[in-house]
């Protein structure tokens, strides 16, 4: 078991580069947040369809469980349409840094439904991060909606999170990818069929976002998706939060490489920054330690 979870543990961190160059695809691709999530989601589950059927992996579940996996769908969907629209109407640094603060969601969110104490160091380290994010809100006060829109996605991501960590344990995952996806793939294909999106111009796309969105949702979701709920088999929830809060400092530095100058932020919103990832460090060096 130690090393399945070294194993794991090296694995997870790969996925979170993974993730980290999402966020640069984001924002190099055209399309506004929910065709980008629609296209993403789609393409992603007919590729984890394709693997699913080479593999011969036995597709039933039953049908309590196959809701479960459509809801969790519908989360992990709401999460990257506001992290897509954050990038959109901000940045992918701004993004990013204000993603962190999932670990923090997690500490909550995970005795509430799982019925774990509430630690009180785990409150004190959030009040540290809201006075980083605080700094980001006054020094970066034109990037407001982008902002609200991170946070909300670090919000959805622990709450997938912690759901996921269940299912994890019980189910193949690559069947657990395909449901969810297909669920968000279905919640989104609603909501667009009774908005009446679904026009000519939401089916033309420049062959750069094809590259792109082919890029995004074989490599950046079908594989890291899978891979990401197969290490969930041997970390825990909180681990696995923790560990993609380095996806902000991947992400920053392939978007300043990538787009130079409208990723350089002001010193106020690194310090913030620096604040928001040293306090959930500090938060997994303590509970290291209390174990």
């Amino acid at each position: 078991m130690p090393k399945d979870n070294l194993r794991s543990y090296l694995q997870l961190h790969f996925i979170v580069f993974i993730w980290g160059f999402t966020a640069v695809l984001g924002a190099l691709i055209s399309l506004d947040a929910l065709p980008l999530v629609w296209y993403r989601m789609g393409l992603a589950a007919v590729f984890i369809f394709l693997y699913i059927w080479y593999k011969k992996i036995p597709y039933k579940v039953s049908t309590k469980t196959l809701i479960g996996f459509l809801l969790a769908g519908l989360v992990i969907a709401l999460h990257w349409l506001t992290f897509f629209k954050a990038i959109k109407v901000s940045n992918v640094s701004v993004t990013l840094a204000c993603l962190s603060t999932g670990a923090f969601f997690t500490s909550f969110l995970e005795p509430l439904i799982r019925g774990k104490k509430i630690v009180w160091y785990e409150v004190f380290f959030g009040l540290i991060v809201i006075f980083g994010l605080g700094i980001i809100f006054k020094v970066e006060g034109n990037y407001i909606e982008g902002i609200l829109l991170a946070l909300s996605s670090a919000f959805l991501s622990a709450l997938f999170s912690v759901i996921n960590s269940k299912f994890a344990k019980e189910y193949n995952p690559s069947i657990i990818s395909f449901y969810e996806i297909l669920g968000g793939v279905l919640f989104l294909s609603v909501y667009l069929l009774l908005s009446g999106s679904f026009d000519a111009s939401f089916f033309r796309i420049s062959f750069s976002d094809w590259m792109y969105l082919a890029i995004l949702s074989s490599f950046c979701t079908a594989y890291a998706f899978i891979a990401s709920v197969k290490v969930m088999q041997f970390l825990s929830p909180y681990t696995v939060m923790l560990t993609i809060n380095l996806e902000p400092i991947y992400g920053i530095i392939l978007a300043v490489l990538v787009f130079e100058e409208k990723e350089k932020m002001s010193p106020g919103f690194y310090v913030g920054a620096l604040i928001i990832l040293s306090t959930v460090i500090l938060n997994g060096v303590v509970k290291h330690f209390k174990k």
